[in-house]
């Protein structure tokens, strides 16, 4: 072939320059492409060899091979693939933009199996001058009677071809690269890379060092291979140690047969798992499969809680697997990492239009070979099917988790208090999702059982009173009866609620003694949570355990029958804590040991939550006020008795503020000046008593 001179067939004079600079953000994006390519370029070539239009070498190995060299700057990429002729070269480089990959498989539509071409052979190579001043081309094609082919060009759009003197088939790149990039001839840079982008691309890649010394290993003579290239033969006598018998004589005991052993030159390790486990039937893998391949890709050596393999073939090709973590939420970021492939090739980490925003809070990886990327892979097109695949994913991933709900109750149950902030967050960000599940979500109760929804709603629990005996009692309390002249009663169901168990422990046990449940609402998600069920769901409210009295807990009274006890210790107290504003109720519990207790609005103490929540750093959440709060005192309790029979007393202010900063803690904690004042008050009234 004559030597070829001529200028790169663009559409547009200034395209060079973009792809160059802007087509990839992450400059080492190239190793990804011409990887790829070379993939391609095997792949291409086996699909021939099964159509019978080409006969693979009996010895053949697919591989590509990747050397560094840091004295030349260069690197070089080796595939054993079709290679290329001088008119596929001018057709497939020089023409930019024509993709090789969609020319072959138009060809061979109807021949070829199911195996993808993974590489657009063309664009993808020009990300090699992203970091290289030139780069040359090697390249010998499989059909017969085909010459060598070398073509180089120095960034410009200028390039030049001519016969070459590559003798294998297939295609040698070597990048010559310019000062700003020369990190990338680094072995141990190569390696990061290659790690990164390819570790499960279908081809077997090896690394390697220009002119490094040979590295060597021992192996058992026994388990030679024909490709072993042995440098010596090593013969190990057997070993004996002496050692004492039954009879106690000492004798001679062989520890150690004799073993014949090759020192040979040390065997070329793959970098990349041509068959990853997402690619094989759910039948094929092992449970410690699946976590052995968690603890390689994530680098978390905390076992998963469990996993769900994704497998789909219709409408689009779909495989992955998506873990579920064990999450210490007090240390631990609460983000995952959904690794994105496109045929073995990684994509990106997290791609919010293909996984859903919830999700992203699980690890694992999802190969969808037809996504519809653009040429540099970082972006996605065709909105409507990126979201059917979106869909999908969140559709199984809701199956796992109420069959798991439905068939394994017991590991489900177990799992709970670990995967309650993912199915939860899902349910905030997904109305198709919180639908699947609303039956399935559990609540642990104040007994450490778990309910579902329509259990707190529907069923009777069976609990005991303070003396042992069986009592029937609703989960939901039902409201009072309202006069004709009020506003229209609440009819809502209320779901009682628990945030903190120790700080609410005064609470809790009034109602598991009145044979009451409440549930456990402790994670910083559940106030949106149930903000959200009550909006979706009419027939019930969530109501925390200390916002009310519930009737259960005091004895049945005339409307007005405390009206003069309610007066009267509103006075007392209002004056000792000096608080004009403070709301006094009296009850009379049917425990006559509890003096006084706190109830908080339910909405106002939500709201102040809300905004204490999606407030900004540093801001003074003085600024939103406090809960508005009722002290419940409780008239068949002697120590009220004894402040209402006598108010003008000394000592009832004191009495009077220990019984408002009993039920605060009870409540919530007290500020540092209110504790100090608490400790200070308690030591007079003990001095008191002990005069």
């Amino acid at each position: 072939m004559s030597n070829k001179k001529g200028s790169l067939s663009i559409t547009s004079e200034n395209i060079f320059p973009v792809i160059k600079k802007w087509l990839y953000s992450d400059h080492d994006i190239f190793y990804r492409e011409l990887i790829s390519n070379g993939c391609d370029a095997i792949t291409k070539l086996k699909k021939l060899d099964m159509m019978g239009e080409y006969s693979l070498p009996l010895d053949y190995k697919a591989k590509i091979q990747v050397i560094v060299s840091p004295e030349d700057k260069t690197l070089t990429f080796i595939d054993n693939g079709l290679g290329m002729t001088a008119e596929e070269v001018d057709e497939y480089i020089n023409q930019i933009a024509f993709s090789g990959a969609t020319d072959f498989l138009e060809k061979y539509k109807d021949k070829a199996d199911s195996d993808q071409i993974i590489g657009h052979f063309g664009l993808g190579f020009y990300s090699a001058f992203m970091v290289a001043d030139e780069v040359h081309i090697d390249t010998l094609s499989y059909k017969d009677g085909a010459t060598a082919v070398h073509w180089e060009c120095d960034g410009g759009t200028e390039f030049e071809m001519g016969d070459g003197d590559w003798d294998s088939v297939g295609t040698k790149i070597t990048l010559f690269l310019n000062e700003d990039c020369l990190e990338f001839a680094n072995e141990y840079r190569a390696r990061e890379v290659i790690e990164k982008y390819c570790s499960f691309m279908p081809t077997e890649i090896y690394l390697s060092k220009k002119d490094a010394p040979e590295e060597y290993e021992t192996i058992d003579a026994a388990d030679k291979r024909d490709t072993d290239k042995v440098i010596e033969e090593i013969h190990e006598e057997a070993k004996f140690e002496e050692k004492e018998n039954e009879n106690g004589e000492k004798e001679q005991v062989e520890v150690s047969p004799a073993k014949d052993k090759l020192k040979i030159v040390k065997r070329p390790v793959p970098l990349n798992e041509t068959q990853p486990l997402w690619t094989k039937s759910p039948s094929e893998c092992t449970e410690e499969d699946y976590k052995k391949f968690y603890r390689d890709v994530f680098r978390d050596y905390k076992e998963p809680l469990f996993w769900i393999h994704l497998n789909m073939d219709y409408p689009f090709n779909l495989k992955g697997i998506l873990y579920f973590p064990k999450i210490n939420t007090e240390y631990d970021s609460i983000e995952g990492t959904i690794k994105l492939y496109n045929n073995q090739v990684f994509i990106a980490d997290n791609i919010k239009e293909v996984i859903p925003e919830f999700l992203m809070l699980l690890k694992g990886v999802i190969d969808c070979p037809d996504l519809p990327l653009n040429v540099s892979r970082s972006a996605l097109q065709n909105d409507g099917f990126v979201t059917k695949i979106s869909e999908y994913i969140t559709k199984k991933v809701a199956d796992k988790l109420t069959g798991m709900c439905k068939t394994e109750k017991e590991s489900y149950e177990k799992y709970w208090d670990d995967i309650a902030p993912f199915i939860k967050f899902g349910c905030l960000k997904d109305n198709k999702f919180c639908d699947k599940m609303n039956d399935y979500i559990l609540f642990k109760d104040i007994n450490d059982a778990y309910i579902t929804l329509p259990e707190l709603l529907v069923k009777e629990e069976k609990a005991t009173d303070e003396n042992g005996d069986k009592v029937e009692a609703e989960v939901v309390d039902e409201t009072k009866d309202a006069d004709a002249n009020k506003e229209p009663e609440d009819t809502r169901k209320t779901v009682y609620y628990v945030t903190d168990l120790q700080q609410q422990s005064q609470y809790v046990n009034m109602f598991k003694e009145q044979g009451q449940n409440a549930v456990i609402l402790d994670h910083a998600i559940d106030t949106s949570f149930i903000t959200q069920l009550e909006q979706r769901n009419e027939n019930y409210k969530f109501c925390r355990i200390d916002a009310d009295v519930t009737d259960t807990m005091v004895e049945e009274t005339a409307e007005d029958e405390l009206k003069s006890e309610t007066e009267t210790l509103t006075e007392v107290f209002r004056k000792a804590l000096n608080n004009e504003g403070l709301d006094v109720k009296v009850e009379k519990f049917k425990n006559k040991d509890l003096s006084s207790m706190l109830t908080v609005s339910e909405e106002s103490r939500r709201m102040q939550d809300m905004m204490k929540m999606y407030a900004m750093g540093g801001m003074d959440m003085g600024m939103f006020g406090s809960a508005s709060e009722t002290l419940v005192l409780n008239a068949n309790n002697d120590l009220v008795q004894y402040i209402l029979n006598n108010k003008d007393s000394e000592n009832v202010p004191t009495f009077a503020a220990q019984l408002y900063d009993l039920a605060k803690i009870a409540n919530a904690p007290l500020s540092p000046e209110a504790m100090t004042e608490f400790v200070a008050r308690s030591n007079k009234i003990m001095m008191l008593l002990a005069k």
